[in-house]
């Protein structure tokens, strides 16, 4: 596929610096309409930085980023009446209602009167809030708020929906609610971008994922298409280890990681090194398990996604 005027996001050699500190650097990257694109990577990867140029709340020291063929420059106005945005941090004012939250701001769209009335009818009974609906805002969970949250962002009927961090501290059942919203939107053709440090949320959701550290793109696949040709299926770890390990371990061709004296193993035949280890050294703590996004990101960057 090729960039285009239905093209969501198209950016070339985007660029944010602060004074002398590059926190993008360069990258560039497609969301193409009814994918969702999810952003990893450690706090500090650039990864909010990046969406918030894409939903003009930042300016671009360098590069270009379109949306939908809009350079964010030239339309933010247009940009912005296209997306919706549900940011990492909750901004209802505890002041208003629920229904006030989503009444107030959907005069930013100049939406008033029975339409929007009935569009947050529709958006409160979808994120399960309608029993909530008279509800001043310091009376919900965290979970109702990130909900309202996501209803507030999908107000305008957003052909693209930017998500950062949007189920960070919430409880199991919340997050799959959200999940299930999403995924029903992705359904309907919305094009999504998320940003998240969960594993299990971006093989969740996610058609392809761009992994990000210190202001640069990683990598860019399918989440099942980077675990297989990165880490392939298992991995053997291995903790507080005994003497003689470590020399076994550098003696063999395996391909290892060390994360704060957590030792990680991958290779296709992850069964032959798990038994290898067991063999010699039977009291030595170890697992095997399946690979997940994560030690492909601590393949190429040394570190965990959570840092």
């Amino acid at each position: 596929m090729t960039p285009s005027d239905t093209t969501p996001v198209h950016a070339e050699n985007l660029t944010k610096h602060y004074g002398t500190f590059t926190a993008v650097d360069g990258i560039e990257f497609d969301v193409f309409a009814g994918e969702c694109v999810g952003f990893l990577g450690p706090n500090g990867a650039g990864k909010t930085t990046t969406i918030r140029m894409v939903s003009c709340f930042s300016p671009i020291s360098e590069g270009n980023i379109s949306v939908y063929g809009f350079d964010v420059r030239k339309y933010p106005r247009k940009i912005k009446s296209m997306i919706g945005i549900c940011p990492q941090e909750d901004s209802l004012d505890p002041d208003l209602t629920v229904r006030k939250n989503l009444s107030v701001y959907a005069r930013y769209y100049n939406m008033s009167g029975n339409i929007v009335q009935h569009r947050i009818d529709q958006l409160l009974d979808l994120m399960e809030l309608t029993d909530k609906i008279r509800a001043p805002i310091d009376e919900l969970s965290g979970g109702m708020k990130r909900r309202l949250m996501l209803a507030r962002a999908l107000l305008n009927q957003p052909r693209l929906l930017i998500l950062d961090e949007p189920t960070t501290g919430l409880d199991p059942q919340a997050r799959h609610l959200i999940w299930d919203r999403v995924r029903d939107l992705k359904e309907r053709g919305t094009s999504v971008l998320i940003t998240t440090h969960y594993m299990d949320e971006a093989s969740t959701l996610c058609d392809r994922v761009i992994m990000m550290d210190r202001g640069n793109i990683l990598l860019d696949g399918t989440p099942g298409n980077l675990i297989s040709e990165s880490v392939g299926h298992e991995v053997v770890e291995i903790w507080n280890i005994i003497p003689g390990v470590r020399a076994f371990i550098e003696n063999q061709e395996w391909t290892r990681e060390e994360i704060r004296g957590r030792v990680y193993l991958y290779g296709a035949e992850s069964r032959i090194i798990h038994d290898a280890i067991s063999c010699r050294f039977p009291t030595q703590n170890r697992l095997i398990r399946r690979t997940t996004l994560e030690d492909v990101f601590l393949k190429y960057a040394g570190r965990t996604l959570m840092e």
